[in-house]
């Protein structure tokens, strides 16, 4: 089974106030999903986001976004620079291809073997 995790990319402090205790400590988090599993390892193009508070801990959703936090978010959102979708096969895979190409190979030969 492939797991999954969202690694960070971005992290950035921000000065807005927080709509919860109205504090001004802000955390901005980007995060790019990656899947691992025993054959491959894929990075993913989706790019999701977090905004906490750092005094009450709170995750402020985009509902209780005010105009600043939604600028701010906005000029975050375009310095993101996320790695690009790509497949990277392990050594596991590598090795199960050459052992399924070898046979595929000796069973051609011993087929034929056969005919003279």
């Amino acid at each position: 089974m492939a797991k999954e995790k969202k690694l960070v990319i971005q992290e950035a402090d921000i000065t807005n106030n927080c709509p919860v205790c109205f504090n001004q400590e802000l955390k901005i988090t980007f995060y790019q999903k990656h899947t691992f599993n025993a054959f491959y390892h894929r990075t993913t193009g989706v790019v999701s986001h977090d905004i906490q508070c750092k005094k009450c801990h709170s995750t402020i959703y985009p509902v209780d976004w005010t105009p600043d936090i939604e600028r701010v978010y906005d000029y975050y959102n375009k310095l993101v620079n996320p790695d690009r979708p790509a497949v990277r096969f392990t050594m596991l895979f590598f090795i199960i291809l050459i052992l399924i190409l070898c046979l595929v190979a000796a069973g051609v030969y011993f087929y034929l073997e056969s005919f003279n």
